[in-house]
């Protein structure tokens, strides 16, 4: 194969993007934090939370076809949270779209199932209900994720399950070389998590608060937020049902293709629509999108 095809197949937005991130974090860190340390951990938050979308456009086969060249790409993780190869086997998993909204074989629904929730302690109850506010999501959306997440993975660990503890293997050095260099930079570690980490993941929390509610058909179960000055954050995921739709489509494809079919695209998502996430805030800034407990599925143990 010539040099000439091999150059053509590599997507370069994405390429600038990821030496962009990177980059600017690191800039941000050495340069700016002497200078201007509130900036500069703004800045070095963005880059944690543009990071973790990179992360999503890696994981289905961008920027090149290289599987092992795109994890590599991504692999340093600036808000240090989750292994690649873990977040790849859930949301890939996620993708199985007539399952979206399961609470038990959708790994990113925030659904419980009835019996589920019923047995949990009060105090568990009304985080979970306070994380089904926007404000919630973004503050104690991350934490509760996390806690989640980690009490799992050690489950799995325990249980030698199949790729866990490789994931972790190859995760912990890449975290530890980010904390190595937040260290150089003189940011202290704990404010690294609190004021870049955190807010990072807030950011995420925002863009997937209502990406998925449940309804009867599939498709109208993903949320379309037609513009937002966050859409380059997020890589237009916002247009989170073209996304699903094509999941292979490469991030700056999806606002060319969401526009070519405006309107199909919302009559196929039954009007899951909101114009940008300033009104999501008006609507569940502080109410809860829904309850926790599914209103369909996995009502009772066994249940499908």
């Amino acid at each position: 194969m010539s040099t000439m095809r091999v150059v053509m197949r590599l997507e370069w937005p994405t390429l600038g993007l990821i030496a962009l991130c990177y980059g600017g974090w690191l800039l941000a860190g050495f340069w700016l934090w002497p200078l201007v340390p509130i900036l500069a951990l703004a800045l070095m938050a963005l880059g944690a939370a543009l990071h973790s979308s990179l992360v999503h456009e890696c994981l289905h086969g961008h920027p090149t076809r290289k599987r092992l060249v795109n994890e590599a790409l991504v692999t340093l993780p600036l808000s240090l949270a989750y292994p690649y190869r873990r977040y790849k086997a859930s949301h890939l998993a996620h993708h199985h779209d007539t399952r979206l909204t399961d609470p038990f074989d959708d790994p990113e629904t925030y659904y419980r199932a009835h019996w589920q929730f019923d047995a949990l302690p009060g105090w568990l109850q009304y985080l979970l209900r306070l994380n089904n506010t926007l404000l919630g999501r973004v503050t104690l959306g991350p934490w509760l994720v996390a806690v989640g997440f980690y009490a799992d993975e050690l489950r799995q660990i325990r249980a030698d399950a199949h790729g866990v503890r490789l994931a972790w293997a190859i995760h912990l050095p890449a975290a530890a070389l980010i904390l190595a260099l937040v260290w150089a930079m003189g940011v202290p570690l704990w404010l690294y998590v609190v004021a870049v980490c955190w807010p990072g993941l807030g950011l995420i929390a925002l863009r997937s608060f209502a990406e998925h509610r449940w309804h009867e058909t599939p498709e109208g179960r993903t949320i379309i937020v037609e513009r937002s000055p966050l859409a380059w954050l997020y890589l237009h995921n916002n247009l989170h049902i073209v996304h699903h739709k094509l999941p292979s489509a490469p991030w700056y494809a999806l606002p060319r293709l969401y526009a070519e079919r405006r309107e199909e695209w919302q009559q196929l998502n039954g009007g899951y629509v909101f114009p940008n996430y300033l009104a999501l805030w008006r609507r569940w800034g502080l109410t809860a999108k829904e309850p926790v407990a599914h209103p369909t599925l996995r009502r009772e143990p066994g249940q499908v």
